[in-house]
């Protein structure tokens, strides 16, 4: 990809960029990786010939013109900063074979849990490239206190623009994310802080509320882990075609409710017979899911383009009886994320954070894998990603058309996650989940009953 990033190669520019101080959210990423790797993995289709020294060019000259390379990590002081200088890119090239999608799910299940190693120099990206023989899929796999996935999407994209223009002309110089990434002045810390500090009204929501959560939280019955020490990930995929995506998107607008709580309602529903002791339980009778949401947009506009994740999370319950109807149950759900979302219930999360962060030293390894299952018991987690507006670029490049997928570990939070994408008005729906809670079989069966809940709206048989 020579050319592809004017300048990049010019004595490997230094951009050595200021101490940045990691937020909530990447300081628990820190001590979450301590028990299990934690490596989100994002796979882009790339519909030309793979050539692999020329692409481990690419990935080079893109990563040290964003500023990504040279990675120093004070945990001592909980900082960091991008030293700048050559990247160091790892890049595995596999041979897909005649089922190059079994040989990328094989990938992806072995680099979620092979852990990054951590140092004070550290290389927190990984690559590999499954060649299908006139195309390839390049999959980046990161350390995820590093980056949000937005960001990652925003960087993978910008290298697949590069490879579908092998022998063409130059492409233009990075997207202006790239500079925010390692140079904002603005500690992304010192920005929850100030975000938090900046809207006492909703902290103030927030305390006052969380009564409420602890009741809830009490009300949700708990997963049955084999061994809730074994934290080791399997992966599984689902392609939902445009057809099923178009009519999940009419089902959620004529409805009155999001695409999100509708596929919340979906996991819930299909999640139901897993969970059927619960009906049985005096106290914990609910069952409860997770959403993963990207708190970009609650900070200042300059945070827009940084790389850092600005994550947090909230949580939905129902009881889910025998029978009820996906119509009823996605209603249900939309009462309590409008909720949520109308008084910013979500910042709960950031608090839940701090108090976890606190008791985090006191408690033993065994107890720091137990202590979410058994104070925030939820099932699964959904997080949600529109590439779309990512791929504005690619559509005025007249790049030919990109697949994309990605899968979530799923940490000691969630013992499931179920990663959505959308892409072109198809979702890939990626399901990642620890092996002490559930069995391939069982999440064959969560997949199965998903879908034909999809299935059923098109022959009019949903109530």
């Amino acid at each position: 990809m020579p050319g592809s990033n004017p300048g990049a190669n010019a004595g490997h520019r230094h951009i050595e960029g200021p101490w940045l101080r990691f937020n909530f959210f990447q300081r628990m990423m820190l001590r979450w990786r301590e028990l299990h790797a934690y490596n989100p993995v994002h796979v882009v289709r790339v519909p030309v010939a793979l050539e692999p020294e020329r692409l481990r060019r690419g990935i080079a000259e893109q990563l040290e013109a964003l500023g990504l390379t040279g990675l120093h990590v004070d945990r001592a002081r909980w900082r960091y900063r991008y030293a700048g200088g050559p990247a160091e890119v790892e890049l595995a090239v596999l041979a897909g074979g005649d089922d190059p999608l079994a040989v990328l799910a094989r990938a992806i299940e072995s680099e979620i849990n092979r852990p990054f190693a951590p140092s004070p120099h550290e290389n927190p990206f990984r690559f590999f490239a499954v060649d299908e023989r006139g195309a390839f899929r390049l999959a980046v796999v990161y350390d995820h206190y590093v980056a949000g996935g937005d960001s990652i999407a925003r960087v993978l994209t910008g290298l697949a623009c590069d490879c579908a223009r092998f022998g063409a002309a130059p492409a233009p110089a990075p997207a202006p994310m790239a500079t925010a990434t390692a140079t904002a002045t603005a500690s992304p810390a010192e920005n929850y802080r100030s975000m938090l500090l900046s809207h006492p009204g909703r902290v103030v929501r927030c305390l006052t509320d969380l009564p409420r959560v602890i009741a809830s939280a009490r009300r949700a019955c708990r997963v049955p882990y084999v061994r809730v020490e074994d934290a080791g990930n399997e992966y599984t995929y689902l392609h939902v075609d445009t057809a099923r995506t178009r009519r999940l998107r009419g089902l959620a607008k004529d409805w009155g409710v999001t695409m999100n709580d509708l596929l919340m309602a979906c996991l819930l529903r299909a999640l139901s017979p897993l969970a059927q002791r619960r009906h049985s339980e005096p106290r914990r009778n609910q069952l409860a899911v997770a959403s993963i949401l990207n708190m970009r947009r609650d900070f200042r506009p300059e945070m827009g383009d940084a790389m850092n994740p600005f994550l947090g999370a909230f949580r939905v319950s129902h009881t889910v009886p025998d029978g009820i109807g996906l119509r009823q149950l996605a209603c249900d759900v939309q009462l309590q994320t409008a909720r949520i979302k109308r008084h910013h219930l979500y910042l709960q999360s950031l608090m839940a954070l701090g108090l976890s962060a606190l008791l985090w030293p006191l408690l033993t390894p065994l107890q720091r894998h137990g202590f979410y299952p058994k104070h925030f018991a939820v099932w699964a987690g959904i997080t949600t990603l529109d590439l779309n507006p990512i791929w504005e670029r690619a559509a005025r490049e007249g790049t030919a058309r990109l697949d994309y997928l990605r899968a979530v570990p799923t940490g000691p939070l969630c013992p499931l996650v179920l990663a959505v994408t959308l892409a072109h008005d198809e979702l890939h729906l990626a399901f990642t989940w620890r092996t002490s809670a559930f069995s391939r079989e069982d999440i064959a069966a969560v997949a199965a009953d998903l879908l034909r809940d999809v299935d059923s709206s098109k022959a009019g048989t949903l109530p």
